[in-house]
């Protein structure tokens, strides 16, 4: 079963011949806590999800959460254009963090590993950057964009796991799903 309701998530774990039987994502509260850094959150939230579910015996469940920080500063999914706006000229021109968590559990216990990536945001023209808001794709991502998208053209360099900054790392995924038992690279 995959815990989360990302689109690119479902995509990513295709690419490992997985097809999830069940999406079910989690209500969990994403408010970050006082102070809190953002990869201590990202790990927080990441778990908090594969708390809220209940693995069968046989089943095994995958929650992850992708977290955009500039510094000790958290960048969210963006509430409306203007936060988007306001995350995005932030971003402009500057190296950012991205950190996804992902946790792996079965009826018997959880597996849970955070990788962390750099990525570099070109500066953004006006015109660019409204561009970019116009096209709505800024919409449910962490810090208002997804290098996957049309904001990849911003991103001259990275460093780190690219599939990590879309929302899954692979290598890590594949690797506790394996711990908790299920089958990837035997299958036919």
């Amino acid at each position: 079963m995959l815990g989360s309701g990302s689109p690119r998530r479902r995509e990513l774990l295709a690419v490992l011949g997985l097809h999830p039987a069940e999406v079910r994502a989690p209500d969990v509260d994403e408010t970050p806590l006082k102070g809190e850094l953002p990869r201590i959150y990202c790990n927080r939230i990441t778990s908090s999800k594969a708390a809220a579910l209940t693995a069968g015996d046989d089943e095994v469940i995958l929650c992850a959460d992708t977290t955009v920080a500039l510094g000790s500063r958290i960048m969210g999914k963006p509430s409306d254009i203007d936060e988007a706006r306001a995350f995005l000229q932030k971003l402009s021109g500057r190296r950012h963090k991205v950190i996804t968590a992902v946790a792996v559990k079965n009826s018997e216990r959880v597996w849970q590993k955070d990788v962390v990536s750099i990525v570099q945001m070109k500066r953004l023209a006006p015109q660019e950057l409204e561009g970019y808001l116009a096209s709505g794709d800024w919409q449910g991502k962490a810090g208002g964009y997804g290098i996957q998208g049309l904001a990849g053209a911003f991103i001259p360099w990275i460093s780190g796991s690219y599939p990590a900054i879309m929302g899954l790392p692979l290598s890590e995924a594949a690797h506790l799903l394996q711990a908790a038992g299920l089958e990837i690279w035997g299958k036919s």
